[in-house]
């Protein structure tokens, strides 16, 4: 006899609907077998499907049967067809008589004893299922919050093998899980850090400000203590409020890698993603041979923060380049190739030299001119000339140390981030989300400057020596700054400031 059933794979993030096939038949094969590139969690689920249909009270058949994964030219992966070969099975058994199967998407892990347990990459799931137009789908209890994200399927929730046959069967009515969308960002969008928490440094965040404000990269240079590491852990809290696209998309990269937090269906902060330094490539940018995000991917709509930026290997840091520029990270293999989502703020810290104390007063650096040039050289030329603002961190004054005085609060700096950003969106009319995105035509479209701004910035490019992309690195920072100041006009203020955030170039 046979059933058919409809399941999901994930291809990277991304949902692929699957048709699980079971032929159970005296002419079959002498074993269970499964078929359409299976990877082993896969072909594991024969002993799991025997052991959770028998401590079930259901009869395994003696025939051998068959299951076919269609397509079968698309690797299969994980252990999410268990459920769906477990009730096709009893389906072909005489164990489950339902005229509904077609109707629902089914995915979940089987333990021995018919628990069901969750999986990865239910959020993608529930949307391929709802693009496709089934009915509902059926997942693992843990899983039911974060399916039910997505509004346009009914989602049932089930916690072992045998609810799953009574509610197929309908014997046992299962209330479609829901959720208020609204009240969950409430819940989990709050940050716990705040700019408050920083003493000093004001200039530093004037320019995480900016930063914010237009989407652009930042390198903090300072010695060690000057607080880099505390900005770059707070600089997500003056970012705007996620949209629910973008929390989709994000929590779509966490949940197909396992990282989603226990209990939490949505990704409702910024992520600030922080790898140290000996982080490998795939770790960094994605990949291995079944390609899964890497941190790049996992700061999508976020901060990506690399300290010790310099110890990092140099081939590591080359791989971002076409990632901080395309705003994708592509992974091609010999079956295909597959595009993650990369859209973020990168943050990057060094200290000045191997000790960290190379041009400031607080302590005598012990390096040699040799030595501080083979560590700036770490890190190339063309990586720098990516990152928009140049930014020294000094050492943080003692009196500014004691003082009870906070500064700039996050709560302040978000609203002139909000500001801005609505003053973009306004410009491009949601065409790009940043000005950091502009391509060059924006950049002479919406980057028009007066005659003093324009000798200031033909005095730059000389005196430096900077690139065409650092050209549009400095007007787009401008336009930034000149929305956080609500100017229509980009002014000759605007372009000296934009213009000290690159001082650091001749460092390198």
């Amino acid at each position: 006899m046979l059933s058919k059933l409809a399941s999901v794979t994930l291809e990277g993030i991304d949902g692929a609907l699957c048709e699980v096939e079971v032929d159970v038949s005296p002419t079959t094969n002498q074993k269970p077998t499964i078929v359409g590139l299976p990877d082993a969690a896969v072909k594991e689920s024969i002993e799991r499907v025997r052991s959770a249909i028998i401590n079930s009270g259901y009869r395994y058949p003696n025939e051998q049967y068959l299951v076919n994964l269609a397509p079968a030219d698309v690797k299969k992966e994980g252990p999410a067809f268990d459920l769906p070969i477990a009730l096709g099975v009893l389906a072909c058994n005489g164990g489950l008589a339902s005229e509904n199967l077609s109707d629902y998407v089914i995915v979940g892990e089987l333990a021995l004893d018919g628990r069901i347990r969750p999986v990865n990459g239910v959020l993608s799931m529930a949307m391929t299922a709802a693009q496709k137009g089934y009915k509902g789908i059926i997942v693992p209890l843990e899983n039911a919050a974060e399916a039910a994200v997505v509004q346009d399927i009914e989602v049932y929730a089930v916690g072992s093998l045998s609810q799953a046959v009574a509610f197929l069967s309908d014997l046992l009515p299962i209330e479609a899980t829901c959720i208020d969308i609204d009240s969950l960002f409430d819940q989990v969008s709050q940050y716990e850090v705040d700019f408050s928490d920083v003493k000093g440094q004001e200039s530093v965040k004037r320019a995480l400000t900016i930063a914010a404000a237009g989407g652009h990269n930042v390198m903090m240079i300072g010695p060690p203590g000057a607080g880099k590491t505390m900005l770059a852990q707070r600089m997500a809290a003056i970012l705007p409020s996620m949209s629910l696209a973008e929390s989709l998309e994000t929590t779509r990269v966490y949940s197909s890698v396992g990282l989603l937090p226990k209990d939490q269906a949505l990704i409702a902060t910024r992520p600030v993603r922080a790898p140290h330094h000996t982080a490998s490539g795939p770790a960094l940018v994605g990949g291995g041979t079944h390609p899964r995000p890497g941190e790049l991917s996992l700061a999508h709509h976020g901060i990506l923060f690399l300290d010790e930026f310099a110890e990092f290997p140099r081939n590591v840091l080359e791989m971002i380049r076409q990632p901080l520029e395309d705003g994708t990270v592509t992974i091609s293999r010999a079956r295909g190739t597959l595009r993650f989502p990369a859209q973020f703020v990168m943050l990057a810290a060094m200290n000045p030299c191997p000790c960290g104390y190379f041009g400031t007063a607080a302590k005598k650096c012990r390096c040699t001119y040799n030595q501080v040039e083979r560590y700036l050289s770490k890190v190339s030329g063309p990586l720098v000339d990516r990152m928009d603002i140049h930014i020294e961190v000094p050492p943080v004054e003692f009196r500014k140390l004691r003082s009870t005085s906070n500064g700039s609060g996050s709560k302040q700096l978000r609203q002139q981030v909000q500001q801005a950003r609505k003053r973009q969106m306004a410009r491009f009319n949601d065409s790009i989300q940043t000005n950091a995105t502009m391509a060059h035509k924006q950049v002479e479209k919406y980057c028009v400057l007066d005659e003093a701004a324009e000798m200031m910035l033909k005095q730059a490019i000389t005196e430096f020596q900077l690139s065409a992309r650092a050209h549009d690195k400095i007007c787009k920072v401008a336009r930034t700054i000149a929305d956080l100041e609500d100017s229509d006009n980009i002014q000759p203020e605007h372009i000296s400031e934009a213009i000290s955030y690159r001082k650091l170039d001749r460092k390198f």
